[in-house]
């Protein structure tokens, strides 16, 4: 995983998103709209600007936005739901509103711990380093990688990818229209406007509206990733490898170890943590139930089969 940008097999982005940010309402909007399955162009059509109430190209966006989030896959020649979608969106599901910290948290962890379809999100969560950077030197550090690995994208189309990045995540300070409390994602705080000018930092540590199950729902998507086979992994690993949960989240080390410790009561004794002689790791006995993690991310016990 730590050279996931340097494999010539994986796939990058830095388009798609029409210059729009992902916004509130659109999770729900394009759930109801391919909720039985929906032709390939739903959101291309010129009856989109009616179905969804807004212009061609942001519903252009809204597609890009919820493929990326995992709510939206294409499967057989058709649009589809995913079965997270499911849970979440339906009109009896789990916050079909988008109304619970848990749907933000999961949504950022879709965009951000892969980098096929929203590079930039991936690179500056899990490459950058340190917890300051400035849109220009993000934006060169893009570019490096593109000419260096021969992949398809100009200067301008970098650059604007890094705005839509910033402008996805970044609450600005004095707005006071509707359009600037929109972005779904700067609900999280996770990056802000530095004291100088041009300048943003990641706000990293504990993470109080993260909750434990989506933890453990990106730790699993992860554990796969970097090796399914493997039967433990450690604290380190959590907490600094790109694709991590800690290098999403934006979590300390402190904050990872003490999510890793309540994992034996929240994958009903799926994962344990163990601390022999300054080894620490989390070890699988078997796969934990993702229903039940999700249900427990919204205060919710999953409910009997």
């Amino acid at each position: 995983m730590r050279n996931v940008l340097q494999d010539p097999a994986t796939k990058v982005q830095f388009a798609g998103h029409e210059t729009f940010p992902l916004r509130l309402l659109w999770p729900k909007k394009a759930f109801e709209a391919v909720r039985g399955g929906a032709p390939l162009r739903t959101f291309q059509e010129h009856e989109a600007i009616a179905r969804f109430g807004v212009g061609r190209n942001m519903a252009v966006s809204m597609r890009h936005w919820n493929i990326a989030s995992g709510l939206i896959e294409e499967r057989e020649g058709l649009l589809w739901p995913t079965a997270l979608a499911t849970e979440i969106l339906d009109d009896e599901g789990l916050d079909p509103f988008v109304e619970h910290p848990a749907t933000i948290w999961l949504t950022h962890w879709h965009i951000a711990s892969t980098p096929e379809m929203t590079t930039t999100p991936f690179y500056a969560f899990n490459a950058l380093p340190g917890v300051d950077f400035d849109s220009e030197g993000l934006a060169s550090e893009l570019l490096r990688l593109v000419q260096e690995r021969g992949w398809r994208a100009t200067r301008v189309t970098v650059k604007r990818d890094v705005e839509v990045f910033l402008r996805s995540y970044v609450r600005r300070t004095g707005a006071l229209t509707e359009d600037a409390a929109e972005p779904l994602l700067a609900e999280l705080g996770l990056v802000r406007e530095a004291r100088i000018g041009g300048w943003f930092e990641f706000m990293r540590g504990p993470k109080p509206t993260l909750p434990d199950g989506v933890f453990a729902l990106a730790l699993d998507q992860f554990w796969q990733r970097t090796g399914g086979d493997s039967m433990t992994l450690t604290a380190e690993q959590v907490t600094y490898e790109p694709g991590s949960p800690g290098r999403v989240f934006k979590l300390d080390e402190d904050s990872v170890v003490t999510r890793l410790m309540a994992l034996d009561a929240i994958t009903d004794g799926s994962w344990s943590w163990t601390d022999t002689a300054g080894l620490r790791q989390v070890h699988r006995r078997h796969q934990p139930d993702w229903l039940g993690l999700l249900t427990r991310s919204y205060g919710r016990m999953a409910e009997a089969a």
